[in-house]
């Protein structure tokens, strides 16, 4: 599976599915998106996640096989920033887990559904999101055999109340799992 990274939570996969566009504007240091893709998929309707116009469809023919797994955006059942989605995605017999914005740790269903992937692509810069230290936990329980970190803050973008990727590293070099993180 080609995994593209496209800047915030948003991914494209093998040219053909979106996951997460960010609309102009939404995400402060990022260019506009323009792309295209068979299809495209968004977690939740905040900005940061839903600019479905910035990608071009070029058919609707997707070879993936998609799976939703209603979640939070936050620790109080989405009483403070609404619903989530966990999208698991399969092809040619990889499976790779994007979790949104997810805001607490898996229950116990989530995370049998999660768990064993061959990417696990997480939110690691808190505030928002999960932060670095729940992050390493999902990592740790969910056991996937590479991690990707998004929803960061960089040098040149995102939301100044996110935490860069430092601590993130830190936490799984201290768990023993970070050889399994990809950043590009």
């Amino acid at each position: 599976m080609k995994i593209e990274y496209l800047g915030h939570a948003c991914f494209r996969l093998d040219d053909e599915l979106v996951i997460d566009p960010y609309k102009d504007g939404s995400v402060p240091g990022l260019e506009p998106l323009r792309t295209s893709a068979k299809k495209v998929i968004c977690t939740h309707k905040h900005a940061d996640h839903s600019g479905i116009e910035c990608v071009k469809i070029t058919e609707d023919d997707s070879s993936f096989n998609i799976e939703e797994v209603p979640s939070f955006h936050d620790d109080k059942q989405g009483a403070l920033r609404g619903p989530n989605t966990i999208f698991i995605i399969t092809k040619n017999g990889e499976k790779l887990v994007h979790l949104g914005d997810l805001g607490h740790f898996p229950n116990e269903e989530q995370l049998a559904k999660i768990s064993n992937a061959d990417y696990l692509l997480i939110p690691v810069g808190g505030y928002y999101t999960i932060d670095a230290e729940m992050a390493t936990k999902i990592c740790e329980a969910a056991n996937p055999k590479y991690i990707i970190p998004m929803h960061y803050r960089t040098n040149n973008s995102g939301y100044p109340e996110l935490a860069t990727i430092d601590n993130f590293i830190k936490l799984c070099e201290e768990k023993g799992i970070s050889d399994k993180i990809r950043t590009s």
